[in-house]
């Protein structure tokens, strides 16, 4: 009897596998399992991030899927496997993931990455020497140092407007326009933008990509309303347990896949197959946790905009807001993160921040826990001071990232922080 046929990892790639895999040496190209089946007969959102790409494991009967640690796979003969070859080039725990993610944002495709930036620079690895993207403007500061520091170098440049103007999103496009790079809702001020809108901008040659980290696949999916490309930081609150660092790129698309996939092998900025078990098993319970996010977020904002003491409060769930109608169109939520100014300036802003209990201090979003920051200096801190200012992230802003807790104990938090800060209020 030939043991190799009977791995863990074959009998996993034959249960994950819609057939059965050639028998191929190593390459660029993905095995066909790293395709979420979209047309499965589950058709719940908490079901498939329960079951797809998660069936039992045949060897064992485990019902967990295993952390396969190995960095390499035993051949049967040169050049002759199962699928598996090299850890970089696939990994069962990865896939497993790679397909649930895939299938929350109703598409076929996902490959995932060892952050949320590799994910970022994963998308802009379609473009080449001469290409241009035009991108939100008020975009995390990450995302802004890679399209204006490090794709420069290589010939690639960013134009950024207001994407709420369509005209003038239509002005910034030019024969070299190759990406339309939208985050909705924005990092800090939750701007929302017209998905929809934009890709109906979009020509032939053009891509629509959209960071869809606030929200995450339960609260929209961009595919679904036109776009080519969904990007995650799935340290957020996709794992939503602040214990990994990821990213994932996901596409309807099989040429912008194949793509993405060739990169991700060839540049190699994987998940371990750990941190690729953990997100698996934190985005089980997505739709739970994004419920509660949503429903705190929401008193946590109603909240604050009664009090004469704060003059701003950014968030898609208030009335007030100028996206509001478009946010309840196009989310199923209003998300779990909102920003806010305190009447006294920087440092009232600073004050508060260092007078919370249980919201942390800390530059993240999307965990269970609580968080509160001041993105000029943290989650902007590389963006140069005239465009901050230009866009209001100024040291007055602050984000709050609202988790989990007990919303009752989450507002005594903020009210005895506000309270302890007053000495800086004015009126």
């Amino acid at each position: 009897m030939d043991a190799g046929k009977y791995t863990n990892a074959y009998l996993l790639w034959s249960a994950l596998m819609p057939t059965e895999p050639s028998v191929h040496s190593q390459s660029t190209s993905r095995p066909n399992s790293r395709e979420s089946d979209v047309a499965s007969p589950v058709k719940g959102f908490a079901t498939r991030a329960i079951r797809i790409g998660q069936d039992p494991d045949s060897a064992t009967g485990s019902t967990i899927v295993p952390i396969y640690q190995t960095a390499t796979f035993t051949q049967q003969a040169v050049g002759v496997h199962k699928g598996f070859d090299y850890a970089r080039s696939g990994n069962p725990t990865r896939i497993a993931l790679e397909r649930q993610l895939a299938s929350l944002e109703s598409a076929r495709f996902g490959v995932s990455f060892g952050s949320g930036m590799a994910a970022a620079h994963a998308v802009t690895s379609l473009l080449s020497q001469g290409d241009h993207i035009v991108a939100t403007r008020d975009i995390y500061g990450g995302v802004h140092r890679l399209l204006t520091v490090i794709m420069p170098r290589y010939g690639v440049t960013t134009t950024f407007v207001d994407m709420n103007d369509l005209d003038a999103v239509r002005a910034a496009v030019t024969p070299a326009t190759k990406l339309f790079w939208v985050e909705t809702p924005t990092n800090p001020l939750l701007t929302v933008i017209d998905i929809a809108a934009i890709a109906g901008i979009r020509k032939p040659g053009q891509l629509v990509a959209v960071d869809n980290t606030f929200c995450s696949p339960f609260l929209q999916r961009p595919i679904e309303l036109g776009a080519d490309i969904t990007w995650h930081s799935t340290t957020k609150y996709i794992n939503g347990h602040s214990d990994v660092v990821g990213g994932i790129v996901i596409t309807d698309n099989a040429d912008v896949h194949a793509q993405i996939s060739f990169h991700q092998n060839a540049i190699g900025a994987i998940p371990g197959p750990q941190d690729a078990y953990l997100t698996l098993r934190g985005a089980k319970t997505l739709a739970l946790r994004m419920r509660e996010h949503v429903k705190n977020a929401q008193i946590v904002a109603d909240w604050l905009d009664t009090r004469d003491d704060v003059s701003e409060v950014y968030y898609p769930g208030l009335k007030a807001h100028p996206q509001y109608e478009l946010a309840a169109r196009q989310m199923d939520g209003s998300g779990g993160v909102l920003s806010f100014r305190a009447r006294g300036g920087a440092d009232r802003a600073l004050a508060i921040a260092r007078s919370t209990k249980i919201f942390n201090l800390a530059a993240s979003l999307g965990g269970v826990e609580s968080l509160i920051c001041i993105p000029t200096v943290m989650t902007h801190g590389s963006m140069p001071v005239a465009e901050k200012i230009a866009l209001g992230v100024t040291d007055d802003l602050l984000r709050v990232s609202v988790g989990i807790e007990d919303v009752e104990d989450l507002i005594v938090d903020l009210e005895q922080a506000l309270t302890r800060s007053q000495v800086f209020a004015v009126a």
